[in-house]
């Protein structure tokens, strides 16, 4: 078995982490609430009666932009049926494009899709005039898919509500941006699906992915603003009416290439049964919860923490779930192991929505892809050296303080290892009253916050865990091994040993322990060490 220790120290012929999928939300500040509709008919359009007719007016408008804009420029107009997975429909348009160099918009789309859209309702004022009140609604509305093959990024596609206040969709993959300017700088690589096989040059492939964010991204989607039928216009902007962008989606991708892809299957399915038996469901707050929490009245919203593996066919997938937000760890073309932060909402991490705060996801992002490996190189070598066991089974003088043993066995000792196992992954720090939770659910009994405290006291004196932010703790990695290593020893390995007399036991196992108590026996008879009578 090739564990993850191996596979980081020589393993890996190429590591290399990048932006993935980029899905984004296009949306006009200046028009998100009632007041601001009416603002922009009165005040912007110099309207004196602010009508949801406008609506249609401006819609009607740029559908029929869309279909002169299709006729002109020879692109399929392509409608989509309900449920219809868009691009597989697409995706023969842009490689037929792509073999042909021609860059441009490759085909658009119709969609009648829910979109959250200006409704009306109308009273009448004192004078017998109407007036209309604005608020936002879902309703089914026209959408227009742009496929796009463009010469930076490859295929992309900006989605157009065609309804008020026009809602923007832009997708584009951070691993075909890095291809192209890797190719232009003439560096030589062989592509996996959505990443890299080798590079020649990866310190300057990675130079390359690092250097990708916001603003080549707004680049993007303002060239492409300029060139498609838009329902906003030049004047429009001009008087402060354009979209500004903020993060859907963003996967952010570490792989890791193997020189031997035979071992990948077999040292993915070890990490996974390694791993997965060593806590959950709070195992996923190792990587997610690098992040403070907001005062004030904790949110009645249940916080969802999970872990689930997926097997299609022969191929393993690991996903770490975390509010909206998962990792997925998985075998890329049989010999890259990838890991994926998939961030569905920046705040799950902490972060703001807005574009510009795209690099600061980023890095919380690759730390978390890089703690999972550390979690994993912890679980696949926890086994502790004698100086730390004997210090932890004493009671120890730490900081002039004294604090009791943490021996192996004892019922508290063994429950506190576990739950810190579920805790892992919180490595961002855990609470006493969240550690306390699991302590007192593997113990089967009561257990207050004085014992959690206590206990804790003791942890932080023989240096397992240390103060992180606040009234939260985190373990060190002396920490680690010890809650690994009393977890698997307390788990996996000792009964098993002791229910070695029973039939479900394995004859080999039976056959080595009766052989280790004959020689037992013997000794004592030599010793005269024979049972009292």
């Amino acid at each position: 078995m090739v564990t993850v220790r191996e596979l980081l120290k020589g393993q890996v012929t190429l590591e290399i982490e990048s932006l993935d999928r980029i899905y984004l939300n296009g949306y006009v500040p200046t028009l998100q609430v009632g007041g601001q509709v009416v603002s922009f008919m009165t005040k912007h359009l110099g309207l004196p009666i602010p009508s949801p007719a406008i609506f249609e007016r401006i819609g009607t408008r740029f559908r029929n932009a869309v279909r002169r804009f299709a006729d002109t420029q020879g692109i399929p107009l392509i409608p989509f049926a309900k449920r219809e997975r868009k691009i597989d429909r697409m995706l023969p348009l842009l490689h037929q494009a792509e073999k042909t160099g021609r860059f441009g918009v490759v085909a658009i789309g119709v969609a009648q899709e829910f979109q959250n859209v200006f409704s009306a309702t109308q009273r009448e004022m004192p004078t017998g005039a109407p007036w209309f009140s604005f608020y936002k609604a879902d309703r089914r509305v026209t959408c227009y898919y742009f496929y796009i093959l463009d010469a930076e990024f490859g295929p992309c596609f900006l989605k157009i509500c065609a309804y008020f206040p026009y809602p923007v969709k832009l997708w584009c993959n951070g691993h075909e941006w890095a291809k192209r300017q890797a190719a232009q700088r003439g560096i030589a690589f062989t592509p996996l699906s959505n990443g890299f096989a080798s590079c020649e040059e990866p310190i300057a492939l990675q130079a390359i992915c690092d250097r990708l964010g916001p603003s080549n991204i707004r680049a993007l989607f303002e060239r492409w603003m300029r060139q498609i039928p838009r329902p906003l216009t030049d004047r429009d902007r001009a008087a402060g009416y354009w979209w500004d962008l903020s993060m859907r989606q963003i996967e952010v991708s570490r792989t890791l290439v193997l020189s031997f892809p035979r071992h990948a299957r077999a040292f993915f399915e070890a990490m996974v049964r390694d791993n997965l038996g060593l806590g959950r469901p709070h195992e996923v707050e190792l990587i997610f919860s690098g992040r403070r929490r907001r005062r004030g009245r904790p949110s009645r919203r249940p916080e969802i923490f999970k872990t689930k593996v997926v097997t299609e066919g022969v191929e393993v997938r690991v996903n770490v779930f975390y509010k909206s937000s998962r990792i997925k760890q998985y075998l890329k073309d049989g010999r890259g192991l990838r890991i994926e932060t998939v961030v569905n909402s920046p705040t799950d991490l902490g972060v703001l929505r807005r574009l510009e705060h795209l690099p600061e996801l980023i890095h919380k992002a690759k730390e978390a892809n890089r703690r999972i490996l550390e979690v994993q190189c912890a679980g696949q070598g926890c086994a502790i050296g004698p100086a730390l066991f004997e210090r932890i089974q004493q009671p120890y003088v730490r900081e002039g303080q004294r604090t009791g043993a943490l021996r192996f066995g004892d019922q508290r000792a063994m429950a506190l290892a576990g739950s810190l196992c579920l805790a892992l992954h919180a490595v961002s720090g855990f609470t006493n009253r969240s550690l306390r939770a699991l302590v007192a659910g593997l113990l089967g009994s009561n257990y207050g916050a004085r014992q959690m405290s206590y206990d804790l006291r003791k942890l932080r004196l023989h240096g397992l865990i240390q103060r992180s932010q606040g009234y939260s703790y985190r373990l060190t990695p002396d920490g680690q091994r010890f809650a690994i290593f009393y977890a698997k020893l307390g788990d996996r390995v000792l009964p098993p040993l002791f229910a070695a007399p029973q039939p479900t036991t394995s004859p080999r196992l039976r056959s080595a322990l009766a052989a280790i108590g004959e020689c037992v026996d013997e000794a004592l008879h030599h010793a005269d060490l024979r049972p009292a009578a």
